[in-house]
């Protein structure tokens, strides 16, 4: 697969882009390698990529729990002292090996330690593949509020192989498609169109859907880094989803991330056909093709005032109102869309039905 070049930096494929690292590393003469990954991915990912660096300077391994409630400042302290005590500097690189918490914190502590030191992403998740490593975007959640505090900085390199996907749990891999079917609902028809049926998908065809959905998103991102227009279309599903995920954050049973963009899929799709912008079929195939990948969330309708309150918070909101980027038809988007909680209540309602 050809690289794809962004914003100052390439997204590489497979077992060609291990080349590419070695030469990154080599070119920049770094002093040492920190690698920051999760317990999981350091016992099913780190044995496969330590023998693909062909470096003689010194790696080390950061290892922390897995999970979002690990993506705080608090842990980002822990990882500033830890970078410290083990001597990294100004030329040190981090690697982060691991899913989206991975990339969030790693590339947030890595852009502040030393006010910036470089990093490359290796996402081991579908998830991480499609939306997380890609685009700059890196950051902490502050409480139950999702990614409130955070900067925008790129990697020197993201390396995507789909051979560490092998390691994932089921689940996990289909929180994976939420992005993949945003990236076609916002940007491409005729992408959305190759999720109505998944009956025919194989490895070489998830490729070169991963590789589509990364196109997607870094076509979005080179027009409007810093996300003051274009870029507001990728928060599909994700004003009413983040909410859904701070709520069960609260639960014994909190959802993945994609899980409850799925649902903001469904409910914010729920507001464009409300508004006028989705017709009934429109509307209603988004609304079956997404419940027929996941699991009904078991919402009551006591929560939606909580939701509400989770929303007002949200980061895309501007001037205190609360901003949506709502689908115009399959495969375009309206961004900076208010909506009144009236027709918000509507939506979960139908949702609840």
């Amino acid at each position: 697969m050809q690289s794809i070049y962004s914003n100052g930096y390439t997204i590489e494929f497979n077992e060609q882009s291990y080349k590419k690292l070695n030469q990154l590393i080599l070119s920049n003469h770094y002093s040492s390698i920190f690698i920051l990954t999760d317990s999981h991915c350091n016992d099913n990912c780190s044995p496969f990529l330590l023998p693909l660096l062909e470096v003689s300077i010194r790696i080390e391994i950061i290892e922390i729990e897995p999970g979002e409630s690990l993506k705080t400042i608090a842990t980002c302290v822990e990882l500033w002292t830890i970078l410290t005590e083990m001597g990294a500097d100004r030329k040190s690189l981090i690697i982060n090996l691991g899913g989206g918490v991975i990339s969030d914190i790693g590339g947030f502590v890595a852009s502040t330690y030393k006010r910036g030191i470089d990093f490359i992403h290796i996402p081991t998740t579908l998830l991480g593949m499609v939306d997380a490593a890609i685009g700059g975007k890196n950051g902490v959640d502050l409480g139950l509020l999702k990614n409130q505090v955070g900067v925008i900085s790129n990697p020197k390199m993201v390396l995507i192989d789909t051979r560490y996907l092998e390691t994932l749990p089921r689940r996990e891999m289909r929180a994976g498609l939420a992005e993949m079917l945003k990236h076609g609902l916002i940007h491409d028809k005729n992408y959305w169109e190759q999720f109505l049926d998944l009956s025919q998908l194989d490895s070489t065809v998830l490729d070169h859907l991963i590789y589509r959905s990364i196109e997607i998103k870094n076509t979005i991102v080179l027009q409007d880094p810093t996300e003051n227009g274009i870029r507001k279309a990728l928060n599909f599903g994700h004003t009413l989803g983040h909410a859904i995920e701070s709520h069960f954050l609260t639960t014994s049973s909190p959802l993945l991330h994609g899980e409850a963009i799925a649902v903001g899929m469904i409910l914010e799709a729920y507001l464009s056909f409300e508004k006028g912008l989705l017709n009934t079929t429109e509307y209603h195939q988004i609304k079956y093709v997404i419940s027929d990948l996941f699991e009904p969330v078991p919402l009551a309708e006591n929560d939606i005032a909580q939701l509400l309150e989770y929303m007002i918070h949200d980061k895309k909101n501007e001037y205190g109102k609360i901003q949506f980027a709502l689908l115009d038809g399959i495969g375009n988007t309206c961004l900076n869309q208010e909506v009144d909680n009236e027709i918000i209540n509507k939506a979960f309602l139908d949702y609840l039905s």
